[in-house]
């Protein structure tokens, strides 16, 4: 019962954590960086501050997304890129207009600049 109260305030936590971190991509400031990489590839390592949504279960997980602003600017990555895209389309077409794919993590990693104060 502990355990799956600790994993309902994770998920519930976890899109303001979010915001524990930001990052810079392409010139353009994250408000949000999803991971959406399966949880196993997410708990082997990821970007501080990013909150795990795997690609196939964005629409899924509503709820979490209800927490996210329709005009935020996301950031997306996988491992190579290829789910990250689908998932910016995937949401692009429930209305988020400024998600961004970063592609793999390790390309991500390299190109990411991070926030400090009101440097960005």
């Amino acid at each position: 019962m502990r355990r799956l109260i600790f994993l309902f305030l994770l998920a519930v936590c976890q899109p303001f954590m979010a915001h524990a971190q930001t990052y810079s991509f392409n010139g353009v400031k994250s408000d949000i960086v999803i991971d959406v990489r399966t949880p196993e590839e997410f708990s082997a390592g990821h970007i501080n501050g990013a909150i795990n949504i795997p690609y196939d279960r964005i629409e899924a997980n509503r709820s979490l997304l209800d927490k996210i602003k329709k005009d935020d600017n996301v950031l997306v990555y996988c491992r190579s890129g290829r789910r990250s895209e689908i998932a910016k389309q995937t949401l692009n077409n429930l209305g988020y207009k400024n998600v961004q794919n970063g592609g793999g993590m390790d390309s991500l990693t390299a190109k990411l600049k991070t926030c400090t104060g009101a440097t960005c």
